[in-house]
């Protein structure tokens, strides 16, 4: 038994202590996971369900929260750096869809990072193919129009919440996808209904259904499972590396929201 792919290599007794030392909590829809401020010596891997990363605006009159990232299934969230063994949460964690999640011990997974350099490397690769897609979007979607944001970001849930082939859960609301599209939840509104009237978007029990052609994706399984850690020659990995594991601060997107 393991919590993730990533440990599939690691022996089963250091599967068990890891599971024994772990916790796994159920969360329902919008309840926040970690907030922002609180402190935790744990890392979150999600086990099922949907989580998302969220940046507290400082606007006025309103403050508008984004956004920054979405953490599926067998992803994790990691603070700043493992070589401490908590952290202060820089960002608020919140349950896009009901989810359960692994908390597991950040003491515990520096150690296995230590014992088994292929966790580490897979921690390291997991880390960069993230911030590769955010800068892929960052750079695309800066140059796009209304539109073709909304087109882009409904393509991308299909695969980050998928319902069924071609669709996304409809319980990811309209106000997520505004925030983590930088529109406003009434620009979102429109563009979406003007979507459904011209039939590139369709709603029904399953879920919203988008054209496998409808927009491109930097969305891809993050997370290489297949490829076979355990041929990482042992000590290849620098300590260094334990520092670099963390999420960008920053709005994905850098736009500010767009006006009705």
């Amino acid at each position: 038994m393991y919590l993730n792919p990533l440990f599939a290599n690691v022996s089963q007794a250091e599967r068990v202590a890891l599971v024994r030392s772990s916790e796994l909590r159920s969360y329902r829809r919008n309840e926040v996971v970690l907030a922002a401020g609180s402190w935790s010596d744990r890392v979150y891997c999600v086990a099922s369900g949907l989580l998302r990363v969220v940046e507290h605006g400082s606007g006025r009159p309103q403050p508008i929260d984004v956004t920054t990232d979405f953490i599926r299934q067998d992803e994790f969230f990691i603070g700043p750096s493992l070589a401490e063994d908590a952290f202060q949460a820089r960002h608020t964690l919140v349950a896009a869809l009901p989810s359960s999640v692994h908390l597991i011990p950040v003491v515990a997974l520096r150690t296995l990072c230590s014992a088994y350099p292929e966790v580490a490397i897979g921690l390291l690769e997991l880390a960069i193919a993230r911030m590769a897609v955010m800068r892929n979007q960052l750079r695309r979607m800066s140059a796009l129009s209304t539109e073709d944001v909304v087109s882009r970001v409904l393509h991308q849930l299909t695969v980050l919440a998928p319902a069924s082939t071609g669709a996304f859960d409809k319980r990811i609301s309209q106000s997520v996808i505004a925030s983590y599209s930088g529109l406003s939840r009434e620009v979102v509104n429109k563009t979406m209904r003007d979507m459904e009237q011209r039939g590139l978007v369709r709603r029904d029990d399953q879920g919203v259904h988008v054209p496998a052609d409808f927009a491109s994706t930097d969305f891809g399984r993050l997370l290489p499972v297949e490829k076979n850690l355990a041929s990482v020659e042992p000590n290849q990995v620098d300590p260094v590396f334990l520092q670099g594991f963390s999420h960008a601060p920053a709005d994905p997107w850098g736009r500010k929201p767009e006006a009705d």
